[in-house]
């Protein structure tokens, strides 16, 4: 069968083309919503469990949407900053950095134990004979990433506090090594496995290790409470986009839906993002010079 196509009919087509495209905000984006996330536990396994979200928000907002692993926080907001990624999984420190550097928007917070908030804390073996923070000079400590606030800059605090380092800067001449590994597993992996003496991670960091490993560490010193992991949008995300995104990941509350936070690095679900609650992370960042 032929069809035949007249002047009117291609005109009224492209006024369907330009109304759907105005209805629906991802239509007019023409292209998957991107989502970045970052390596807190084993990239393999997060490429599993992102194909399964991905695959579930696709149903849901009713366009493709894609997600990918960055190297680490900063590659995350880079990838923002640049386009590649319209929305992000992320700490409280990044998306301060996030907010100050390109005016990246809060969109949700997690919610572990019914508070939206964690702490950090410094990790070690219990056979190590470690029990204070001052046990740690000349050691060697693993800390997730450099940008992290459950992962570095919030534990790091607590040597500061206790008057055992002067700042940030200053770690090296406290410590015989600090490393950097990439992410809470990964960290938490080196000291399990004897490669350090202690790892500055989240506070549910232990439960990314083995029952037997869970069995053998500690902690001993812990932070004052950090607001929990945000999900951000890149500045001139679409409202629309944001909103139809926001709505179904709110969708993950439901009973039905909750098997999937499984695949979000397990929480216990979301909120609507608090801008207000990050004061505090802001008035970190900016004592250690980041802000």
């Amino acid at each position: 069968m032929t069809i035949q196509m007249n002047r009117r009919t291609v005109l009224t087509l492209a006024g369907v083309a330009v109304a759907l495209a105005a209805t629906n905000p991802l239509v007019a984006q023409e292209r998957a919503l991107r989502l970045a996330f970052i390596p807190q536990e084993n990239p393999e396994k997060l490429l599993g469990d992102i194909e399964a979200v991905t695959g579930w928000l696709t149903g849901e907002i009713g366009v493709p949407v894609e997600g990918f692993v960055t190297i680490d926080h900063a590659a995350a907001v880079e990838a923002l900053r640049n386009g590649d990624a319209d929305i992000s999984f992320m700490g409280a420190l990044p998306f301060v950095l996030a907010e100050a550097e390109i005016g990246a928007v809060p969109l949700l917070s997690e919610v572990y134990r019914d508070a939206p908030s964690y702490t950090g804390r410094i990790f070690v073996r219990r056979d190590s004979g470690i029990k204070t923070l001052a046990d740690l000079r000349g050691r060697y400590i693993a800390f997730a990433d450099p940008i992290s606030e459950s992962g570095y800059l919030y534990p790091l605090a607590e040597f500061i506090n206790a008057g055992l380092i002067e700042s940030p800067e200053k770690a090296e001449t406290f410590f015989g090594r600090v490393y950097f590994a990439g992410g809470y597993q990964q960290a938490m992996q080196a000291m399990a496995e004897g490669l350090v003496d202690a790892a500055g991670a989240s506070q549910y960091a232990d439960l990314l290790l083995t029952p037997e490993q869970q069995a053998e560490v500690t902690w001993i010193a812990e932070s004052e409470a950090i607001p929990s992991h945000v999900v951000i949008a890149r500045p001139g995300l679409d409202d629309g986009v944001q909103t139809r995104f926001v709505d179904a990941m709110m969708k993950l509350n439901q009973p039905e839906n909750r098997e999937m936070l499984r695949y979000l690095y397990g929480p216990d679900g979301y909120v609507l993002s608090d801008p207000g609650a990050y004061d505090g992370v802001r008035e970190m960042a900016r004592r250690f010079g980041l802000l």
